[in-house]
Formats: C-alpha cells, structure tokens, sequence
C-alpha cells in the first residue's frame, strides 16, 4: 500500500507540481520535433540516473492519456554496475512500476583500459547495445534521458574542444541499425526542474558509477571536459540568466551569410564560393 501511495505521489508531481517546468516541456519537445508517431514501438532506456527514471515515469504516464496509438519497452543495460548500484536501479524502477527488462554487458571492463575517451567509447558503446536490444524486441525507436543542459553543453564542447558548430539532436536514425531512430523526449526539460523533482519525491538515483568518474572526481578538475563546460555555463548564467536560451537559441538562428564554411553529408562549402557574385 505505502509503495503504491509513493508510486503515485511520484507520478502525480510530474504533472502537478511540476507541470509547467517538466510535463509541458516534455510534451512541448515531443510535439515541436515529432518524436512520437502512430504505431511507434518505443523502447525507453533506463541507466539508473535521475534523467532516464524521469523519462520512463513521463512516457508511463503519457500512454495513458495519449491519443496517439505506439507502445512502450523499458530496458536497462547494465555494464557492469557493482551490486549496489543494480540493486538500486532496480529497486527504484519497482518502486516506481517501471517493468524494466535489465540487460548484463561487460562495457565497463572494456573502457577501463581506455586512458584517452573512455566516456566517448562507453557512449558509443551503450548505444549499440541498446540499439540491439530494443531492435530485439521489435522496436523502431530508443528514447534517451538526454535534457536541455546536455544540448547546450554539447554545443559549447564542439565548439571549444571539436572546432566545429553542432549540437546533439532531438531525433536521429540509426546509422548501424536499420529502421532504427533515437529520440530524445525530455529536449526542453532543464536538469535543475529534475533535482528539484528528485529532491522533492526524496528520491536516490545511480550517478555514472564508472571508474573513470569515480577517479576523477578526486581531481582538481574531475569530471572531465562536460563538467568543466558545465560549470562555465553556470559562471556566465551568473551574470546573464538567460545565457543558456541564448545559446540553444545560437543552433537555431545559424546566419550562413556569415559563417565562413559549412558542410551537408559530403558536400562542402566556402563563402568564398560565391563571395564575387555577390557584388552589386
């Protein structure tokens, strides 16, 4: 009886409380991008953390109400958690009635030799996996617990540290996994709303748990390079609240006119390539 009072407390937050910095942007994202499509077969990916539990809590409750016709799979891979951090991913998703199917992988054993991106190859890696097994169970679509502050963060560290301008998408088709696409419902939903859920539900969710993160962060600047763009956001936001919207805002508002080369697939180009046509 308490665990299905806590389930629905839980449940009811999200759409009360919360429902204009959560709910209404998570609808918000899924309507403005088209994430979700009649007979979509969605499958929700769980690792633990705060994002993808919210995530899995906010599609449970949209099927019920929704009239678009899909269905949903919750899956967790587990790449090789200590017995404490599974028992917790599990017992938080049977508190919260997530019927999560949990897949084993030895992903952390194979980063562990990895010195240079360890978290850029386990990334990769999780995502083929998941891609795998959701593909398995006949789905077309992996929903990912990415949110707003992992957008513009990424955009920063493509700019800072790729010296290119790009920005992780709200939709993408799989490359490697045919008819697969990868969709990311929680686009618009800021991490501190998500604390603030999490804090106010008194809920305890799995951090990366890798040795990677573990180690670093001991070090005086731990946590690698997202961290530390992390943290600049917060010194900029300091003096310009609005410093995040603006930089989502810069991946939307691009000005080819003034922007010295860009690419399509293949196709490059220069504004040297028309600059003297140009002339008046």
């Amino acid at each position: 009886m308490i665990a299905m009072e806590k389930y629905q407390e839980v449940e009811r937050s999200i759409i009360k409380k919360y429902r204009k910095p959560i709910w209404n942007r998570f609808i918000g994202g899924i309507k403005d991008y088209e994430l979700i499509k009649p007979g979509d077969k969605i499958a929700v990916c769980i690792s633990g953390g705060k994002d993808s539990v919210l995530l899995a809590c906010c599609m449970q409750h949209l099927i019920k109400y929704t009239e678009i016709p899909f269905s949903l799979q919750f899956i967790a891979m587990d790449p090789g958690y200590n017995p404490q951090n599974r028992a917790l991913l599990l017992s938080n998703c049977q508190l919260l009635h997530i019927p999560v199917k949990v897949y084993d992988s030895d992903i952390f054993r194979v980063t562990a030799g990895e010195e240079k991106s360890p978290c850029y190859l386990c990334a990769r890696m999780r995502r083929g996996y998941l891609y795998r097994y959701a593909q398995d169970l006949g789905c077309n679509k992996i929903a990912l617990g990415h949110h707003f502050d992992d957008v513009i963060e990424t955009i920063l560290m493509s700019m800072l540290y790729g010296a290119e301008m790009r920005t992780m998408m709200p939709k993408l088709h799989s490359k490697n996994f045919a008819g697969m696409e990868l969709i990311r419902p929680l686009y618009y939903v800021r991490e501190r709303d998500i604390l603030a859920w999490k804090r106010y539900n008194g809920l305890q969710f799995l951090q990366c748990s890798c040795r990677f993160t573990e180690e670093g962060a001991h070090k005086p600047n731990g946590g690698g390079k997202r961290a530390q763009v992390k943290a600049l956001i917060a010194a900029l936001r300091a003096d310009n609240p609005q410093v995040d919207t603006n930089i989502f805002r810069s991946a939307q508002g691009v000005n080819l006119e003034t922007v010295l080369s860009w690419r399509r697939g293949s196709t490059a180009r220069n504004f040297l390539d028309d600059y003297d046509g140009c002339k008046k």
